[in-house]
């Protein structure tokens, strides 16, 4: 077990994911990487680098609130040269994913931290998994829902059999940016990669037996693709169908055409149902029915409380800190992340033909 009390950290990348959305006054905070390592007592953010220096220059004068040491630079390889570090964060965008998590694992942190998703494409994901392995470095990747304490609730739930036997999931998510366009692939700028990850991870979190299973979705079969009527290389909606060992019948599907952004996972049990998603969480029982004699309906299940606080990102660092002090495993890895990776890729692949 460790007795080191402070972890220095630098971030790569001090745009909206890495800094900026901690400002946003609706979200949650802390919103940000940045927000989210300085809650923590045991950590301390020494560097940042970014090549925008509008965006580096306002982190800076930011972050010198809390520590006046804190170092610039307009490069990752000039942070990586100018010292060590024991946590690195990179969060820039995913056609910087591949290049700079290589330079990062070379300089050998304790723990790297990693924006979803873990790459652009599943052959990049390996090669950052190859190298993690050989300098044997650890990664966290950000799928920021494994350690939200509403969908922990909702995994604990189906684990813990109130929900019976879990016959089917409906997961969802709704957006204005199109879900795939072949010309976008190099920059991962459509919805099936950017947020699309986010509903694949979440679904297997709650469908998994154990951390870091791998192939939790199978036998996909697509039941639904639309596409632009003016540009036909342009996908707007899919539907992909699985099946795993928990549930015979998942179905995950993106859309692209909503004036709205939507998020939800629908559960459906033998004993009861789980809605849950962005400002949706509904945990309704089996109970007997008001309405009909000796029937059984569903009703709110009263013992389930709504958290007042996620804290979705404050765990995510919690998790980073109890995993260096040897007290925990990572709940969100480069496994996890792969696993991911590779059902995005599926369906990636079906709808480019």
């Amino acid at each position: 077990m460790s007795t080191k009390s402070v972890y220095s950290a630098a971030i790569i990348g001090t745009g909206r994911i890495g800094f900026t959305l901690g400002f946003d006054k609706k979200r949650e905070k802390p919103a940000s990487h940045t927000m989210a390592l300085l809650e923590n007592k045991a950590i301390q953010i020494v560097a940042g680098c970014d090549t925008f220096e509008d965006n580096l220059n306002l982190w800076k004068r930011y972050v010198s609130r809390f520590n006046r040491a804190v170092e610039t630079y307009s490069t990752a390889d000039k942070l990586l040269s100018a010292q060590k570090y024991d946590i690195i964060v990179i969060a820039v965008n995913e056609d910087s994913h591949l290049e700079t998590a290589l330079k990062a694992i070379a300089a050998k942190p304790r723990l790297i931290i990693l924006e979803k998703p873990v790459a652009l494409n599943t052959a990049d994901g390996d090669k950052i998994v190859e190298a993690a392995e050989k300098y044997k470095v650890p990664v966290l990747v950000n799928h920021e829902r494994r350690f939200s304490e509403d969908y922990k609730i909702a995994k604990n739930y189906i684990d813990g059999g109130d929900l019976g036997k879990v016959m089917c999931v409906n997961a969802r998510l709704d957006s204005g940016l199109r879900v795939y366009t072949k010309e976008e692939e190099a920059t991962g700028a459509y919805s099936l990669l950017h947020d699309g990850t986010h509903l694949v991870d979440i679904v297997m979190f709650l469908l998994e037996n154990s951390s870091g299973e791998k192939a939790v979705l199978k036998n996909m079969k697509l039941t639904n693709i639309t596409k632009d009527e003016e540009k036909a290389d342009v996908v707007r909606n899919v539907t992909a169908h699985f099946t795993s060992k928990k549930c015979p019948d998942v179905n995950i599907s993106i859309s692209g055409r909503s004036r709205y952004f939507g998020f939800e996972v629908d559960v459906i049990g033998t004993e009861g149902r789980i809605k849950i998603g962005n400002g949706i969480f509904e945990f309704t029982k089996r109970t007997q029915s008001k309405l009909y004699t000796g029937f059984y309906s569903l009703a709110k299940d009263k013992k389930i409380r709504r958290p007042k606080k996620t804290r979705y990102f404050s765990n995510m660092v919690q998790n980073a800190v109890d995993f260096l002090n040897g007290n925990a495993e990572l709940k969100s890895t480069l496994q996890t992340g792969m696993n991911t990776l590779t059902v995005l890729e599926a369906i990636k692949q079906q709808l480019a033909k």
